[in-house]
Parts: structure tokens; sequence; C-alpha cells
């Protein structure tokens, strides 16, 4: 799902930029409000497991490439779709910056759909579904699973608007693979909260509803 430098023309980039410096201020706010000293090592471990994750990639034709996303599990964990963001921005410049794993130009567009369409779905997807089901874990399956298969949609529509991809072909593509992915994903995510509940529970008192 990186989107690699020279995918995307450099005038849409700097609209993608645009929008991801908007909510990327939006969660250094939130982290100035809400990242305490007994956060901070779950931010670290987050971002660490999340990184590991995206390390699994599959190439997809017609796409660009398939891997879990992990900004659910952030924005359910620490209770806001802004952690969602601040992690996946963390994670995305170490990658991009260090590992050349997605590009410079294009990492507005890959925070836009990992970090800011990952956290917003997650969270509010989960909010939704507890609602509904008052499962913390079922929740948070389909939750993490629906963040990482919009995801996926939505950068095979930036493909396509950028010439790089066929639509119906990218959306095909990317669909089918990370409807598979994000089944893993969302069992990861499940066992995730589980077990971060189970150990510290106090860390997600704040968190959505999230109960050990």
């Amino acid at each position: 799902m990186h989107i690699p430098d020279g995918f995307i023309p450099l005038y849409q980039d700097v609209i993608y930029w645009i929008i991801a410096i908007i909510f990327i201020s939006l969660a250094l706010k939130w982290a100035r409000n809400e990242l305490n000293d007994e956060k901070l090592p779950l931010i670290a471990v987050l971002a660490a497991g999340i990184f590991a994750i995206q390390a699994m990639n599959i190439p997809i034709p017609f796409g660009t490439s398939g891997h879990m996303v992990g900004a659910a599990l952030a924005a359910i964990v620490l209770g806001s779709p802004y952690a969602g963001v601040f992690v996946l921005t963390l994670v995305l410049i170490v990658q991009g910056v260090i590992f050349a794993d997605g590009g410079i130009t294009t990492m507005g567009a890959n925070i836009i759909n990992m970090g800011v369409v990952g956290g917003f779905v997650g969270y509010y997807g989960y909010t939704a579904l507890m609602k509904v089901t008052d499962n913390t874990y079922a929740s948070g399956f389909i939750a993490a699973w629906a963040a990482c298969f919009i995801a996926a949609l939505l950068c095979a529509v930036e493909m396509a608007v950028a010439g790089t991809f066929p639509l119906v072909a990218g959306l095909i593509s990317m669909g089918l693979y990370h409807a598979i992915i994000g089944l893993l994903e969302g069992g990861i995510t499940a066992v995730a909260i589980y077990l971060i509940a189970t150990a510290r529970p106090d860390l997600m008192e704040h968190s959505a509803g999230v109960s050990a």
C-alpha cells in the first residue's frame, strides 16, 4: 500500500501533502494534550509492532503492495482516531526516509491512506460496532479489517486518478488482496487488544470502550 515516488504527479502529491499536514497538525495537538509518561512506552510498542507487521509486503498486480496497516489498533487502544494518524505518521517517516519504503513526495498520500483513513475508520467503526455487539474483540476485528480494506481501495482510486493504474483492475486487485490481508490484521488487532487490556488495563482506561 506504500506508494513510491513517481507514481503520482507532483501537483497531486502537493494536494495530498496539504491534506495530510492538516491531520498531522491535529494529531500533534492530540499528542500534546493526551500523551504522558505512562502512555509513551505504549506508543513506542505500537509503533514498533506496526512497523513490523507492515514489513510483510506482498506485490500486487495493478496495485502498489499488500500489507497490514495497524492504524486501527493504535486508534482503538489510545482512544482517538488522531492516535492512528500520529503513530502511522511516525512509522511512515521512518520507513520512507531511512528504509526507502514508500516515497517522500507521495508520503502525504500514504499518511492519508494508512493514518487518516486507517485511524478514522478503525476508531469510529469500532465505537459503532461496540454499540451493536458490545463485544470488544469482535468489534476490533471487524473495524481493523474495514480500515485495511477501505485504505486499499482509496489507494487504488488515487492510482487511477494519477493515471498509473486502471481504476477497475486496481480496485479489484487491491480490494481482493486486502480483503484477505485484513482478516489477518483483524485477528492481530483483537489479540493485541486482549493482551494489552489484560496486562495493563490502566493504560487503556480512556480508550474506545476497551475493557479487560
